[in-house]
């Protein structure tokens, strides 16, 4: 099928819910894309973060391949190998104590807000409910996820939404504490609000936070669907400011273009989720746990890590050479770029028709390549989006 049949068929048969660039892609390997008229793109998307081992990465391919021939779902109601060893993986390699498999970032989340209203039900009775967000967050679009978000362009249309959340300014402890209140039972923050234009938190704060919820008895819970899986450098980001949350949720990057989330917890919550409380038909399908395992094995490597971190650098200062540019921000190979003049839509665009994939974040461009796209790529990537701003 030409595009055009493909748009066709998409007005006649599937829900206007994206602003879909004019391009079909229908295959890839590593950090190069092709559409339906066989040219190539280079990708800084990774699917927003999905590929971080890029397209059709062989090892990952005979994972998923093998698992596939096995066997493809089993019920929850039964004990599966490949679901178990990923979560020993996932608990080894962060400290956690236990793990929930879902399918998305948004319903690992929504574990995590049941996981917190659960434990303090237990420990201290059922008034004990709210949850402070971080204005300008983004945690999901189911209606749960949504309330949660600190943004209120998300606010509208879907009435009424779930109560028991409230929101204090980011990097200002003054706003947490007043937010806080003797019914509040959580706080949850992105480290890098991606979605809210690539903004990271300052350290001090999120210190300052960490302490705060240790003095009042309040679980610190870290969404990183964005900034998980080695995006920031490092396994998951909490570990660039030196602290371990009670709760880290995690999706995007952990499958490599499977679907698949996951909510881990320390020992402390690790009984709080009993059977019948929360679960997934799908969550942690064998396919998708045989994905993310070759993805978490390979990802987790310090040296692959360290190479995630140089590349980061390398992409931030050839950015910040660029005259316009007017501001990088991000870490690892999470980075934001503001422009001195110009539509970043419209510079996306732009850019997809001169070769290259890029992201929007509010009036930012942003970029999420592959962890594995190589610095010839990188160059010639870098090449158009300068020709392009």
């Amino acid at each position: 099928m030409n595009l055009r049949q493909i748009q066709q068929d998409e007005q006649q048969y599937v829900m206007h819910t994206y602003n879909r660039f004019n391009v079909a892609l229908v295959s890839g390997k590593g950090a190069i894309a092709k559409d339906t008229d066989g040219r190539e793109y280079i990708d800084f998307t990774s699917g927003i973060g999905v590929n971080c081992l890029g397209y059709s990465d062989s090892g990952w391919v005979e994972a998923v391949t093998r698992q596939a021939k096995e066997i493809q779902h089993t019920s929850n109601l039964y004990y599966s190998p490949v679901q178990t060893q990923l979560a020993k993986k996932l608990c080894t390699a962060t400290g956690f104590d236990k793990v929930f498999f879902a399918n998305s970032g948004a319903e690992a989340n929504e574990c995590a807000i049941k996981l917190a209203r659960k434990y303090s039900f237990d420990k201290f009775g059922k008034s004990r409910t709210n949850i402070i967000c971080l204005e300008n967050s983004f945690h999901g679009r189911t209606i749960t996820t949504l309330s949660a978000t600190g943004q209120n362009v998300f606010h509208n249309y879907f009435f009424p939404f779930t109560g028991g959340f409230s929101f204090a300014k980011a990097n200002d402890m003054h706003s947490v504490r007043a937010s806080a209140d003797q019914d509040t039972c959580a706080v949850m923050i992105e480290l890098i609000q991606g979605e809210g234009g690539v903004c990271p938190l300052e350290k001090e704060f999120v210190l300052e936070l960490y302490d705060f919820c240790r003095e009042n008895n309040l679980l610190l819970m870290i969404d990183e669907v964005q900034t998980g899986m080695g995006r920031t450098g490092r396994l998951f980001c909490y570990e660039n400011y030196g602290i371990q949350p009670d709760v880290v949720t995690s999706a995007k990057g952990l499958g490599g273009g499977l679907p698949i989330g996951a909510c881990l917890c320390s020992a402390e919550l690790s009984g709080v989720l009993d059977s019948g409380t929360h679960g997934t038909t799908y969550g942690g399908n064998p396919i998708a746990c045989a994905g993310a395992a070759y993805v978490l094995e390979k990802v987790k490597d310090p040296a692959f890590l360290q190479q995630v971190a140089q590349k980061g650098a390398y992409i931030k200062n050839a950015l910040l050479q660029m005259e316009q540019i007017a501001q990088v921000r991000g870490m690892g190979m999470m980075l934001g770029l503001a422009l001195k003049k110009g539509s970043a839509r419209q510079t996306a665009e732009k850019c997809v028709k001169n070769g290259l994939l890029v992201l929007t974040a509010k009036e930012l461009l942003r970029l999420l390549p592959p962890l594995t796209i190589t610095y010839e790529e990188i160059d010639r990537g870098l090449s158009i989006l300068k020709a392009c701003i």
